[in-house]
């Protein structure tokens, strides 16, 4: 297994991040706590110390929505001090009213820390949101020391360009990053023409969902919830699926590995977020640099090339 992940610039923020990074909605309610703290440790050990939460829930919701509070005292009984790992923290255009700031502080709270590496501005599920009240309001992120840098989680191209113009023209830290999903079935908006104009420009992406909840690591049985289905395409997937993994029997790794190495060879992906609640699963991860190493960029894409699940049938705008 790789002793250190890469390292790489989080573009316009001018730091580095892992190249992968640790959480999901439902990675610390799943898990043991003495487990949590060892996956965590060994986490840290290896160089994966970007740790993505956020509060999935909302005051008042039945049952409450914990994760981000289990990881605050999973992260204390590993006992990393707070400079030696870096936190991905949400906020939401739903509740953007009451303003950004107290969103955030509310989320801080919960994990037990006065701020935040990153924040990813959520989907927008709204027509009258103003880009340059959205980049003011992010702003105030940055100047109330809360965060170093900012992105948005599955923005089309178009509307990230813009309210990159907006903060530019106003002189504003813009996004720096996009959280996109990305996998071997799943890649038509990362890999399209209107976001590589974006990367061209110096933007860059973190990957999610690389894993469809797990099912390209091979698993059908899922008992947990996933991510939305755009374009309706894991029941391609599925069928897919037995092919998928004889391949990566056919190369001497397994399915999730795959998985994983396959998002590594896109050059404007800073890093790539997965769920892990086991540690073999994280060393399984970590264990995908040497996949790419081994056989290289091209020949991983060309093996999962046929099992492009969302060609043709997502635009790759994005939403």
């Amino acid at each position: 297994m790789t002793a250190t992940v890469p390292r790489r610039t989080l573009g316009d923020a001018g730091f580095e991040v892992p190249a992968l990074a640790l959480g999901s909605w439902h990675t610390y309610d799943r898990m043991d706590f003495e487990d949590a703290v060892t996956l965590l440790s060994t986490a840290i050990e290896h160089g994966v110390n970007l740790f993505d939460v956020g509060v999935y829930g909302f005051p008042g919701m039945q049952p409450p929505a914990i994760t981000d509070v289990l990881f605050s005292a999973i992260i204390r009984a590993v006992g990393a001090p707070r400079e030696d790992w870096l936190l991905s923290e949400k906020v939401w255009t739903d509740a953007y009213d009451g303003g950004f700031v107290p969103q955030l502080e509310r989320a801080l709270l919960r994990v037990g820390t006065d701020h935040a590496d990153l924040v990813v501005l959520g989907d927008i599920h709204r027509d009258d949101l103003n880009m340059t009240q959205i980049a003011s309001a992010m702003q105030e992120l940055v100047d109330h020391g809360l965060t170093r840098a900012w992105g948005v989680n599955n923005w089309s191209a178009g509307n990230i360009a813009e309210l990159r113009r907006v903060a530019a023209a106003e002189g504003l830290v813009g996004p720096a990053f996009a959280q996109l999903k990305y996998s071997v079935a799943r890649r038509s908006i990362p890999d399209g023409e209107p976001f590589a104009r974006l990367f061209d420009d110096g933007f860059v992406f973190e990957a999610s969902d690389c894993l469809e909840g797990g099912y390209l690591a091979g698993r059908t049985d899922l008992t947990r919830e996933v991510g939305r289905d755009p374009g309706d395409v894991r029941a391609k997937l599925l069928r897919y699926l037995p092919d998928y993994v004889a391949t990566a029997e056919k190369l001497g790794t397994t399915p999730a590995r795959l998985a994983i190495a396959f998002t590594l060879t896109h050059p404007a992906n800073v890093t790539t977020l997965f769920g892990a609640t086991k540690l073999s699963q994280l060393e399984d991860n970590i264990a995908a640099f040497e996949l790419v190493e081994q056989i290289g960029s091209a020949e991983v894409r060309a093996a999962v090339d046929p099992f492009w699940a969302d060609k043709d049938i997502v635009d790759p705008e994005g939403p």
